[in-house]
């Protein structure tokens, strides 16, 4: 049990150092090792509380750059996803399936992530309401299931914003939100247990040194190679849920 905690709170401490330096990427990093010890379902839950910390964390130097308009129609399709996520998870979240499916999601948020050009950020998308309740629909259900629909919403901002404070800070506050939003629904539920309790508390210490270390060198790692190497770890983690019975 001590040599899983600390296995665990490992793949905390990474994950947060990465959501520190580029904005995302705790769900993403964290979901690709937490079901090989947890279920899929304490694993979203414990990831989706840690993810509020973190954003909290995060979101206190930026507080003064969100735009509440902005961001209020992507969080409509964003808590739509989430009910959806809800009923999804409480059906088949304990099925070996789900983190097979979990396994493909992940590689194919590599893909994304890896093939992404920065002249997305010139596209006119994110101004049609439509396009971006669509993309709050399936981060949101996505997020809620899998814990891991950050790159739809960093999508989504970088694409609004040029700006990179602007942009973290109005990713956070979706996290926040939407997370919150999520964890509701299942506290009303009943779905929380001992586990999720037992590393919830000394993952929010983990995350709180991780999660400050990476602002602290925001500015100085290059994060294009950060991203590329969490890429390939995430993709060898997807490609190990696979292929785990």
């Amino acid at each position: 049990m001590i040599e899983e905690l600390i296995l665990v709170l490992f793949i905390l401490f990474v994950g947060s150092f990465i959501q520190g330096v580029s904005g995302f990427g705790f769900g993403l990093f964290s979901m690709g090792f937490l079901p090989l010890f947890l279920t899929l379902k304490d694993s979203t839950l414990l990831v989706l509380a840690l993810t509020i910390a973190i954003s909290l964390n995060i979101l206190f130097r930026f507080f003064k750059c969100i735009n509440w308009k902005n961001i209020s129609v992507i969080l409509i399709g964003a808590l739509t996803g989430r009910i959806f996520s809800f009923y999804f998870l409480n059906t088949y979240g304990e099925m070996d399936w789900a983190k097979k499916t979990l396994g493909f999601l992940l590689i194919a948020m590599v893909l994304y992530l890896l093939t992404t050009k920065k002249e997305t950020n010139s596209s006119m998308l994110y101004k049609n309401p439509l396009f971006t309740t669509i993309i709050g629909l399936i981060g949101g259900f996505i997020g809620g299931v899998f814990a891991v629909g950050g790159p739809f919403f960093t999508f989504y901002f970088l694409m609004r914003y040029k700006e990179k404070n602007h942009y973290n800070a109005n990713l956070q506050a979706s996290f926040i939100i939407t997370n919150a939003f999520t964890l509701t629904l299942h506290g009303i539920n009943g779905d929380y247990n001992s586990s999720f309790w037992f590393y919830l508390l000394p993952g929010l210490c983990i995350i709180w040194i991780g999660t400050n270390l990476g602002l602290r060198w925001f500015e100085h790692l290059p994060r294009e190679r950060i991203k590329k190497l969490v890429s390939i770890i995430v993709l060898l983690s997807g490609l190990v849920l696979l292929t785990s019975s």
